[in-house]
């Protein structure tokens, strides 16, 4: 038998050692999601013993449940774009300020950055208890400081109209520290010699900004861009917690798409239309992934 030599043994134990995480990504992440394609073509009850196949039956059920202009499905969807067209956009552009603020600053600098990152990692469901007591009509604190300045208290999460930007605002808010770090540490990858060669040639802090600044943050922004796009697009537990019997209500005004899996899943345990949502939301984040990708990277010249 041929001997390996240490080089080739080194790949082979390098191998073997790899293999049993990516076994188990397989078996919590791969298996399930094929399952999850085979469950949506069938009429699957967790409860019954055999599961009828329909085919595209409950991809008819959803196209159908999206034309419908009452369906909460339909709602479902336009909430979901909407947390990611406004979530994405205000919440990078405020994480890229308050990081080019931090950037700045010497004294005290791990303490700002400690308390931006905090609320990041506190439990979601701990946030969304918490500002859901604010909210509250009344005696809620928002409410107590607009009646302080003799203005009109607001229903926030009881009304359609506020309620989605009600969520979101706590939603971008704990998620402005994650952003606010990885933003820190683009910055902080950008050679100051850059910046001393602009200011030698006159530029303004604009122009070093456009030039200089964005450019080189490039793979950062586009990183962070595809992550919390995902994120918005798989909100669930803010909704789940802020709203009333955790219905994405008033009048599913802030229910999404995730949240939607979870009601048909384990309230109605309609597994097969559950199914054939996440299959469409993964198809969706694929895409617009994709998509993403393909626009916003560049090679820096």
């Amino acid at each position: 038998m041929m001997r390996l030599t240490l080089a080739r043994r080194k790949i082979l134990w390098a191998y073997i050692f790899l293999a049993i995480p990516i076994l188990f990504f397989a078996y919590i992440r791969i298996y399930p999601t094929i399952f999850a394609f085979q469950m949506s073509l069938h009429d699957y009850n967790p409860l019954a013993i055999e599961h009828k196949y329909v085919g595209l039956e409950n991809f008819q059920k959803l196209v159908a449940e999206f034309n419908n202009l009452r369906s909460p499905t339909r709602a479902a969807f336009l909430n979901t774009a909407a947390y990611v067209v406004l979530g994405v956009p205000i919440q990078l552009l405020l994480a890229l300020a308050v990081a080019l603020m931090l950037n700045e600053i010497r004294f005290l600098s791990t303490f700002y950055r400690l308390v931006f990152f905090l609320p990041f990692v506190t439990s979601t469901i701990a946030v969304a208890w918490v500002f859901r007591m604010l909210y509250q009509p009344q005696f809620g604190f928002f409410n107590v400081i607009l009646q302080a300045f003799s203005l009109p208290q607001q229903p926030f999460l009881s009304r359609p109209q506020q309620a989605l930007p009600s969520i979101l605002a706590v939603v971008i808010w704990q998620g402005l520290g994650y952003a606010v770090i990885i933003f820190l540490a683009g910055l902080k990858q950008i050679p100051q010699i850059f910046y001393d060669a602009a200011q030698v040639d006159g530029a303004t802090r604009w122009q070093s900004f456009r030039h200089i600044t964005l450019p080189l943050l490039n793979p950062t922004l586009v990183f962070l861009i595809v992550l919390q796009t995902i994120a918005f697009l798989r909100m669930f537990a803010p909704v789940l917690a802020m709203t009333a019997q955790g219905d994405g209500g008033p009048l599913n005004s802030t229910t999404t798409v995730v949240l939607r899996v979870y009601r048909e899943a384990f309230q109605s345990f309609n597994m097969g239309y559950a199914s054939a949502l996440t299959v469409t939301l993964f198809a969706i984040i694929l895409g617009i992934t994709i998509i993403q990708l393909r626009f916003t990277s560049r090679n820096i010249q």
